[in-house]
């Protein structure tokens, strides 16, 4: 495995139920707990592994730049992604 970087990724919580979800559209990776902390931590550590197994499988730079990322400096720098709401309109049910 190579030396990596501390990266700070962008995420999205929500709840489903009674479960915290945590969501990066840097990585397309989302996991949960029964508590944010849990879930933060959890996501911390699915991002760890997703990118240690895609070291492993040689496909690190592929899958990266197909989210967007880039190299710069030998280092990857994930999409910048902003957390903006828009106003749409969705049929409601009669």
């Amino acid at each position: 495995m190579r030396k990596l970087a501390q990266i700070k990724l962008t995420i999205s919580i929500t709840t489903q139920g009674d479960r915290y979800v945590v969501y990066s559209p840097a990585l397309d990776l989302s996991t949960s707990g029964e508590s944010l902390e849990e879930a933060k931590r959890r996501f911390a550590e699915a991002a760890m592994l997703f990118v240690e197994e895609l070291d492993r499988a040689g496909t690190i730079s592929d899958i990266l730049q197909e989210l967007g990322w880039r190299e710069e400096n030998r280092q990857w720098v994930p999409p910048h992604v902003s957390d903006e709401a828009v106003h749409v309109q969705l049929p409601v049910a009669a």
